[in-house]
C-alpha cells in the first residue's frame, strides 16, 4: 500500500485531514495513523470509505497509480 497516495488526493480535493475523516466515516487519528505507515495493513473496508470520500478507484490508494 502507498501512503502517500492518501495524502496526495486529499490534497488534489483539497481537503484537511479532518475533512477527510468526516467525509469517509474514519477517524482522523486512524487516517493520520495510517498515513504515518504505523498500520501497514490496514482493513479494506477502511480504505474503501477512504476511497470514496476521495472519489477515486480503491486500486488508487492500494497500487500507486494516481
Amino acid at each position: 500500500m502507498n501512503v502517500e497516495n492518501i495524502r496526495i488526493n486529499r490534497l488534489n480535493k483539497w481537503l484537511t485531514l479532518t475533512e477527510l475523516a468526516l467525509a469517509s466515516g474514519v477517524s482522523k487519528s486512524y487516517i493520520s495513523y495510517i498515513k504515518r505507515g504505523a498500520q501497514q495493513k490496514p482493513d479494506i473496508v477502511i480504505l474503501q470509505k477512504i476511497s470514496k470520500a476521495l472519489d477515486v478507484e480503491l486500486v488508487q490508494l492500494i497500487a500507486g497509480s494516481i
